[in-house]
């Protein structure tokens, strides 16, 4: 019982640190929100699925309007679904539901609904400047990232950079790190990388 209180109130503190660094700072960093063997185990599904060619070509865009530019973005990406069944893929669909329901109690958020997808960005990849919410579709409230690099150095670049009036956010992508921010307010991007560069990047949205 001991075990599973420390684990709990472990989670919650991670939970305030996004939520506290993002009402400070229009960006919330917590350091160690997923667990180094999740980091490890998700890292090894996208490689596997890399490896498959199954990750593929992102585009710009909803659905209905999609554009592929490989001068505005040039990663790959897969989306998790909880009908893959998969063990770790459903660890962190539970990470990120036990987020949502203290982040609406605490903050009165309303989310209601999530997507996620695997992104991989090989060397020389990058996404220049753009916001996470659709012109046409307002659903994105909230933009998440969580890094699965391990041993990231400053060299490696593939750094987040956030635009935020005259405070800019400059975010190493290492594991275990998960960074939120609001998907209609902040410009982003991912600059160049120079290592292959990995993450699970979603949204927090208010419907399905």
């Amino acid at each position: 019982m001991q075990y599973l209180s420390n684990q709990v109130i472990k989670m919650e503190n991670n939970f305030e640190d996004l939520i506290a660094s993002f009402i400070a700072n229009k960006v919330g960093v917590s350091e160690n929100f997923l667990s180094e063997t999740l980091c490890d185990n998700l890292k090894a599904n996208l490689i596997a699925l890399d490896s498959e060619s199954i990750m593929k070509t992102a585009g710009v865009g909803n659905d209905g309007h999609m554009l592929y530019d490989n001068l505005i973005r040039n990663d790959k990406i897969y989306w998790l679904d909880k009908k893959h069944n998969d063990s770790f893929e459903n660890e962190f669909f539970e990470k990120i539901e036990e987020f949502i329901s203290y982040l609406n109690q605490s903050c009165y958020t309303n989310i209601k609904s999530y997507e996620f997808h695997y992104s991989l960005y090989e060397k020389g990849s990058f996404y220049r400047k753009h916001l996470d919410q659709f012109q046409d579709d307002a659903k994105r409230q909230y933009s998440m990232i969580s890094y699965l690099n391990a041993d990231w150095e400053k060299k490696d670049g593939g750094e987040l950079l956030i635009y935020e009036d005259k405070n800019n956010h400059t975010i190493n992508p290492t594991q275990g790190k998960t960074v939120f921010f609001k998907s209609d307010e902040l410009l982003h991007e991912v600059l160049t990388t120079n290592e292959k560069r990995m993450s699970i990047t979603g949204w927090l949205k208010t419907t399905a």
